[in-house]
């Protein structure tokens, strides 16, 4: 039998065309980069936040077909209307916990808008911060000059390169003659100088920090806007679903076989084996932690009195510390131990399920008595953010401990817990966005009822507090004790007359400074503030 073979040439596959802009999407990003540079050079987080919120969505709207299917999904105009109240609370605001809400929300609208398949909030943060570099690569890809303009660069780079030798021979003989003649060399200085003079005054208006700023402006113009397809992230998330599946062994996935009862025996009995150290961990750590919520409900829920010389101090910030460690523990246990095929282990599922949800209901418990412990930390010695951060921190821990249970009972995946989760954590940074935390912070601490005042921490808050200060002014001379945190991390006594020449300079300076301040920085509570004080001065 005979073969003929045919020998054609290869031709080479055809090479990927480069990922070019258009020109809507390239004027938005030019208008991007300077609109950004006018808004946030030498400007602090006020306005310009929300007017570029408002910016970026408009773009990301125009950009987008009507027919994308990102428009139709429901997690998009959430993440939308975070930006555009995060942008406000910015505006009104200019809190950190604000600006730490838009700045979440932005990249996760971007990363949305790269990828709408996503169903991980981390991913899509992920994949927004690793869209930046190929965007960029794309903008300056994109440049391309007008064909005029490109034969006179052609033209003007073939004749530099005529005169580059003979620029550059007339230097060195320069230097020899200015070296060998000092009237030459003193002409040749004065040439020198005079040219130096004139670029200065060329270049006298132009500022190198403030060029690095608007490239940097540039770059992020292009990651928020240009979207390169970044798969990565989708890809890995794609292997996950949202229920935990059987995973059988030694079964013919095509075809029929007979059972081997040998080999199968096997997977059996190591499931009961671990059936068995379930049920054991969670019958010990059940009764452990029984014990434990005894106690703090005999010494913590049911009145409480701290004795004389208790360190508050040690009692609240190790015991939440180490409470908090003990409950992520218990949840990451619970999600080993319902991470397989022990979710359909029939037999002793029942008594599996209601033993982890007695542990998942005593780490309620346990929750609750950290609260306790916060809030009797804020009852005796005062607010701070630390402690508004440990009830944001329990309110996921409970929302965490929920979703465990419907991993327990309805057989949910580690991926769903964590994409639950991960909503959750974005509505608590929204939700302390929207706090007015530092007013709230000023009115409770400036109560005549505690032992001492941290005045240094009020008055370094931000000026929108000065109004409340000078209101309540005279309770300064109420409390026994006023206390400042130096340079070196501990508190030092601060007289009382000091406190108050410090809290009258602190409202001078900010009465001169606000109005000098450009509306970029501006916020709503300040301009309140303002507005109060100037109010306060008149009726004086």
């Amino acid at each position: 039998m005979e073969t003929t073979a045919s020998w054609a040439p290869v031709t080479p596959a055809p090479a990927r065309p480069a990922y070019r802009i258009s020109t809507l999407l390239g004027s938005l990003v030019a208008a991007s980069a300077v609109l950004s540079d006018y808004l946030f050079w030498h400007e602090s987080a006020g306005l310009n936040v929300l007017v570029y919120m408002i910016f970026l969505v408009g773009a990301h709207l125009v950009l987008l077909p009507r027919h994308a299917p990102v428009r139709r999904l429901g997690s998009f105009w959430v993440i939308v209307v975070g930006c555009l109240l995060s942008g406000g609370l910015v505006a009104w605001y200019g809190s950190s916990a604000a600006l730490w809400a838009a700045l979440a929300s932005g990249l996760l609208l971007v990363g949305m808008v790269n990828q709408p398949q996503l169903r991980l909030l981390g991913y899509a943060v992920l994949t927004a911060a690793a869209g930046v570099l190929p965007a960029v690569g794309a903008v300056v890809g994109s440049i391309r000059a007008p064909r005029q303009l490109g034969g006179r660069l052609q033209r003007g780079w073939f004749y530099g390169r005529v005169l580059g030798m003979p620029l550059l021979a007339v230097g060195i003989f320069q230097a020899l003659f200015a070296a060998a003649n000092p009237r030459f060399a003193a002409l040749s200085a004065r040439f020198w100088n005079g040219l130096a003079d004139l670029l200065g005054q060329l270049f006298a208006d132009i500022s190198v920090p403030h060029l690095l700023f608007f490239v940097v402006c540039l770059v992020g113009a292009a990651g928020a806007l240009v979207v390169v397809p970044i798969h990565f992230f989708s890809d890995h998330e794609s292997r996950f679903g949202e229920f935990v599946r059987r995973q059988r062994d030694g079964v013919a996935s095509l075809g029929v076989r007979r059972p081997n009862f040998a080999h199968n025996a096997r997977p059996m009995l190591d499931l009961r084996k671990e059936w068995l150290a379930a049920v054991v961990s969670f019958g010990l750590l059940n009764a452990l932690l029984l014990v434990v919520n005894v106690v703090d409900i005999n010494w913590i829920w049911l009145g409480f009195e701290p004795a004389p010389g208790f360190d508050l101090t040690q009692f609240v910030h190790e015991g939440t510390y180490v409470l908090i460690f003990s409950i992520l523990l218990a949840a990451g246990i619970m999600l080993w131990f319902f991470r397989r095929n022990l979710n359909f282990y029939q037999p002793g599922l029942p008594l599996l399920r209601w033993g982890a949800t007695l542990w998942v209901l005593q780490n309620v418990v346990l929750a609750i008595s950290v609260g306790l412990r916060n809030y009797y930390y804020i009852v005796y010695t005062g607010l701070a953010y630390k402690r508004i951060g440990v009830y944001g921190f329990l309110l996921l821990t409970l929302f965490g401990l929920g979703t465990v249970l419907l991993k327990i009972w309805q057989r949910r995946s580690a991926f769903n817990l964590v994409r639950l989760n991960s909503w959750a954590a974005y509505a608590v940074i929204v939700g302390l966005a929207a706090g007015n935390w530092e007013i709230w912070i000023a009115e409770y601490n400036l109560q005549a009822g505690f032992a001492r005042l941290d005045i240094g921490f009020l008055l370094n808050m931000p000026p929108r507090v000065l109004p409340v200060l000078a209101a309540r002014e005279a309770v300064l001379d109420q409390m026994p004790h006023l206390v400042a945190e130096g340079s070196d991390g501990y508190y030092y006594t601060m007289e009382k007359a000091q406190a108050h020449a410090l809290l009258r300079q602190k409202v001078v300076e900010f009465r001169q400074a606000y109005p000098e301040q450009d509306w970029q920085s501006r916020t709503g509570a300040d301009y309140l503030a303002h507005k109060i004080l100037a109010s306060h001065e008149q009726a004086r």
